[in-house]
């Protein structure tokens, strides 16, 4: 899909941002490097405060990873090996204030004309463990993408390949470790791939449309230890498939589930329609501001809890909720948001009614389960339901919303259900987004349907990569 142009223009000043200071430092290099250096191009943003370390991960298994080397020189002196291959952290090697300042940058030029037909100024961005602008050394973050997955392709005498493809292909490059996932994800993946291998379980080849084994995605607690493995097949039957399923659970003792999903279509998308599971519990558990959550193979989940914390509590202290507020969560997924903002609410002896819409079954069975872990049940109602059909059924009846709280996909929000959300007329919308292009465009109507803009904070969510997520507060005029 071709860029837009307000995506071309905010790509434009990320880039930008991020060279300037280090043109005016390499005065003797020649301008054809200085144009080379530290270029963030768009690849992968990996599909969310609080001061923990990610959970110690212990892994099974030593030896040697079936994948193909990298075809890249490595760097010595790079934090990652295999970082020119990959690209999926494009700025790994910049310090992190240059890297929130060029985040800062892009969003101020992105923002500009909303910030001034409102008079606000685009606040400082949230990083892990510091805002731009504080003083003291930056830290360099490490660690913290708690969810990881690889394809598989078959290799040469049956081996089974496995990592990240390569920058701008569909070629496979190893990955021995990755600085920016949560320990011990990596060693998972790999020994899946090593297992397969042994089992002669045929990768898949996305060519032929032959093989078995195509993805597998790994997602690790925060604040428990537990682990979950998601296997992605072409199809359901595996040869030595109980062995092979048992042999995953065995590569870490923190895994709790095992499941099988079967994508036998062709195209891109990891996840088919079908998931069962093979091994150990439906769920896995952890935890978000006090709050317990049930999270099922494929339901939504953020990456990096860390900044979902930070998210969270900026987008509950800008919903301002009241007694006998209703508060609802469309787009809710597992429950998350509208959750951790009753609990709060809660706590802080104000009640309130949750209403939460999700198209994804998994997830508002994962949300009804979550209420039912947090003592939520009696106060909170989630539906399995498109948020814009049921957002214009809500306006058509006049249904009470007092607070809306909207966290969509990538594309955004659609015209109808911002329509139908103005008509509803909440006193506070909190918009959350990961792809603030589209979050721009949706404010727009929003302001024009009869809401001001109060402040909108941008949060890094994944250092080292030119994403930022943002986090909106509107008010009814």
């Amino acid at each position: 899909m071709a860029e837009s142009r307000a995506e071309r223009k905010a790509r434009r000043a990320l880039i930008e941002a991020a060279e300037g200071s280090e043109e005016k430092k390499s005065s003797k290099k020649s301008k054809s490097s200085q144009d080379a250096k530290g270029k963030v191009k768009t690849k992968r943003s990996g599909s969310r405060q609080g001061g923990d370390k990610a959970p110690h991960v212990r892994s099974k298994g030593s030896r040697k990873d079936s994948a193909q080397p990298a075809r890249k020189a490595v760097d010595p002196k790079s934090p990652c090996s295999i970082m020119k291959a990959c690209g999926g952290c494009t700025a790994l090697n910049r310090p992190y204030k240059k890297q929130l300042a060029a985040k800062q940058a892009a969003m101020e030029e992105l923002f500009a004309e909303l910030c001034e037909r409102e008079g606000v100024a685009v606040d400082p961005i949230r990083g892990m463990g510091v805002t731009l602008g504080d003083p003291g050394k930056y830290p360099a973050p490490r660690g913290f993408r708690h969810k990881a997955a690889t394809p598989f392709a078959p290799g040469k005498e049956g081996a089974v390949r496995c990592g990240f493809f390569e920058r701008g292909t569909h070629r496979i490059v190893a990955v021995p470790e990755c600085p920016v996932e949560a320990p011990g994800t990596r060693q998972i993946l790999n020994g899946i791939a090593r297992e397969a291998e042994r089992l002669h379980i045929p990768a898949f080849n996305e060519d032929k449309h032959l093989g078995l084994l195509r993805y597998a995605v790994v997602r690790c607690g925060w604040r428990t230890d537990q682990i979950m493995v998601t296997l992605v097949t072409a199809q359901r039957d595996l040869p030595h498939a109980q062995e092979f399923f048992e042999a995953v659970a065995a590569l870490d003792p923190h895994i709790v589930t095992v499941a099988q999903n079967i994508n036998g279509r062709p195209g891109n998308a990891i996840l088919g329609e079908e998931t069962r599971i093979v091994y150990g519990a439906e769920c896995m558990r952890d935890q978000l501001l006090g709050c317990e959550f049930d999270i099922s193979p494929t339901a939504f989940y953020q990456t990096n809890p860390q900044q979902t914390e930070l998210l969270y509590r900026l987008a509950i202290e800008g919903m301002d909720l009241r007694q006998g507020d209703v508060l609802m969560d469309a787009y809710c997924g597992s429950g998350t948001i509208g959750l951790c903002a009753a609990k709060d609410a809660q706590d802080k002896g104000i009640g309130i009614m949750l209403l939460g819409v999700e198209r994804n079954h998994a997830g508002i069975a994962d949300a009804r389960r979550n209420a039912e872990l947090n003592g939520l049940t009696r106060n909170a109602w989630f539906m399995a339901d498109d948020a814009t059909d049921y957002i214009l059924d809500a306006a058509d009846n006049n249904e009470r919303v007092d607070v809306l709280s909207i966290d969509p996909p990538r594309a955004g929000s659609t015209p109808e259900f911002l329509e139908a959300a103005c008509a509803l007329k909440p006193r506070r919308i909190t918009y959350i987004s990961c792809n603030p292009v589209t979050q721009e465009r949706d404010l727009h109507q929003l302001l024009d349907g009869g809401y001001r803009l109060l402040k909108i904070t941008p949060v890094d969510m994944f250092p080292h990569t030119d994403h930022t997520e943002t986090v909106a507060i509107l008010e009814r005029r």
